[in-house]
């Protein structure tokens, strides 16, 4: 199994604890996701973000509905949380969201090591979809981010633009 990893980090002009709280609010994940992945939340509401909590969704896969679930492995306010499929499109999946104070601001972390199954073919479809699509799910994580957590001062210097490696 060949594991990829993808790493964004983004200064959002908020309070670590004000952006902590954004995040550990499942709901927002389908207000962050572009509407192209069909994201939808599947676990009755509300939800209590916490290490154990099991969440289940949907997502599309070329317009197919795939069925996504995973539980909360680390629950540390406000500092960090972490995610692990337990079913879904990835044979693994491992998503470590991080926050770390800057003065007044927070630095956002987010790290994901993934693979995917059917080795070689696997490989392929990431070189050719996989990985352009999870740069545009994070790129646009990023600008609604920017808009939802700093809109009141939308026209100052806003946030630094998020950077990613893979």
């Amino acid at each position: 199994m060949r594991l990829y990893t993808l790493k964004r980090e983004q200064i959002i002009k908020r309070p670590r604890a004000e952006v902590f709280r954004f995040f550990e609010q499942p709901e927002n994940l389908e207000r962050i996701t572009p509407r192209s992945v069909g994201f939808e939340i599947l676990t009755p509401r509300p939800i209590s973000m916490q290490t154990g909590t099991v969440l289940d969704y949907t997502i599309r896969l070329l317009g197919i509905p795939v069925r996504w679930t995973t539980v909360i492995t680390v629950h540390e306010p406000p500092n960090r949380f972490a995610d692990v499929a337990l079913k879904g499109p990835y044979s693994f999946w491992h998503h470590t969201h991080t926050f770390e104070e800057l003065g007044n601001d927070t630095l956002m972390i987010d790290e994901v090591r993934y693979a995917l199954p059917f080795g070689f073919l696997g490989r392929m479809v990431r070189a050719l979809w996989v990985r352009r699509q999870l740069k545009h799910i994070f790129d646009y994580r990023a600008d609604v981010i920017r808009e939802l957590l700093e809109s009141d001062i939308a026209g100052s210097s806003g946030a630094k633009p998020s950077r990613q490696t893979e």
